[in-house]
C-alpha cells in the first residue's frame, strides 16, 4: 500500500496520543522534509522537535517506520526503552506479528 497524506495525518495523531500517555515529548510531524532527497529529517528548536517524513512514492510501512523512529530519536531513547516503544507504537498503529518460527529441514549428520 502506498502512503497518503490522510494516512500520515491519522498515524501522526495516533503516535502523538500514545506518546502523550507515556509522558514522552510529542514531536510535530510534517511532510516532506526540507532536505531534498531525504526520506526523514529531525529538527530541534526551543520547545520542541519536528519530524519530517517523505510520503510521496513510498510504501506505507516505510513511512510509518520513519515516523516511529523519529519519535524514538525525538525523545533520545536508548535500548531497551527504545525497543519497547517501537513495538508498542507498531501495536498502536494496528500491526501485529503472527509469525511462527521458520520450519527448517533437519540437518543430516
Amino acid at each position: 500500500m502506498e502512503a497518503t497524506t490522510v494516512h500520515f495525518a491519522t498515524a501522526a495523531r495516533t503516535l502523538g496520543r500514545e506518546a502523550r500517555t507515556r509522558g514522552l515529548t510529542v514531536p510535530g510531524f510534517r511532510c516532506p522534509p526540507r532536505i531534498v532527497g531525504a526520506d526523514r529529517s529531525i529538527r530541534r528548536f526551543d520547545g520542541g522537535v519536528t519530524v519530517a517524513v517523505r510520503v510521496k512514492g513510498r510504501p506505507w510501512v516505510a513511512v510509518l517506520a520513519d515516523m516511529i523512529e523519529g519519535l524514538v530519536v525525538a525523545n533520545l531513547l536508548a535500548p531497551p526503552l527504545a525497543d519497547r516503544l517501537r513495538g508498542e507504537m507498531w501495536l498502536a498503529l494496528g500491526f501485529t506479528c503472527d509469525a511462527s518460527p521458520i520450519d527448517r529441514p533437519s540437518q543430516v549428520a
